[in-house]
């Protein structure tokens, strides 16, 4: 028997990682072939002609079975299979990606006068994101240049990089490096755990991330977007600043809503 297939998710993405198991009718396992970088699965081990069952694994996908009949050439040909991702969401390929900041955006909004927000944005920054084939097991982690604030006020971002704030001169970057599994909260959202270093201050900091989806883009490569909130609370980075205008009411509110529109292009491997 010669067994080829080609395994693939419904975005077309080869499944590297996949398992083919061939079964004769009584259920016995024949034959046990891993694909290749390509998805591909080839192997040339001789069978008797007649009917078998190939059964289909990888990790993350559910399962998929097809029959392969075995005729005297002694060649099965499965053609392309598709496999679903378990929670029928497609996810990119497994493999390094890297943020684009071009087209990305790190920004953040705080309360003001008890009333109102202020939002701003950090217009440097960089990260990677490392796809496993088990989604769970994926890493990110990012570099953010705390001197690129930019709140459309001169004033006031020079007061936000100052030692009042984010004091830049002492501490010039924020990072940010998953710690933990992903955990799914829904079919394409996972809460990622992870670690922010902000103002010389570490801190167990969850983000939400949502999938948004993968495809090509008009330079020949391939992008995958991703969208992630979270909330930090400037006293556990010992920015203490603050000005009371009035009973109750400070002029900058203690707590920041972040918000993550990323994508990423994946990483070309380099030639061997």
């Amino acid at each position: 028997m010669s067994l080829r297939a080609r395994l693939h998710t419904r975005d077309n993405w080869p499944v590297p990682h996949a398992v083919v198991t061939v079964t004769d009718m009584t259920g016995a396992q024949v034959l046990r072939a891993a694909a290749d970088q390509d998805g591909v699965v080839d192997d040339p081990t001789a069978l008797p002609p007649g009917a078998y069952t190939a059964i289909v694994t990888a990790v993350g996908y559910a399962p998929t079975a097809s029959t392969a009949l075995v005729g005297a050439g002694g060649r099965a040909e499965l053609g392309s299979l598709t496999l679903a991702r378990q929670g029928g969401t497609e996810l990119p390929p497994p493999g390094a990606w890297s943020i684009d900041p071009a087209h990305s955006s790190v920004a953040a909004s705080a309360r003001h006068l008890g009333f109102s927000s202020v939002r701003g944005r950090f217009t440097a920054f960089s990260g990677r994101i490392a796809i496993a084939p088990d989604v769970e097991n994926s890493l990110v982690e990012a570099v953010v240049e705390a001197d690129s604030i930019d709140t459309g006020n001169r004033m006031r971002d020079d007061h936000l990089v100052s030692p009042d704030f984010l004091d830049v001169q002492r501490f010039p970057e924020l990072t940010y490096r998953s710690t933990a599994p992903l955990t799914p909260v829904g079919t394409d959202r996972w809460l990622v755990t992870g670690e922010l270093a902000l103002h010389g201050v570490v801190r167990s900091v969850p983000l939400d991330l949502t999938y948004l989806g993968s495809g090509p883009d008009p330079w020949g490569g391939t992008r995958a977007a991703f969208r992630a909130t979270a909330e930090l609370h400037r006293d556990d980075f010992a920015m203490h600043y603050n000005q009371v205008v009035q009973a109750g009411i400070s002029a900058i509110g203690a707590t920041l809503q972040v918000e993550l529109d990323i994508q990423a292009v994946r990483d070309v491997p380099a030639a061997g």
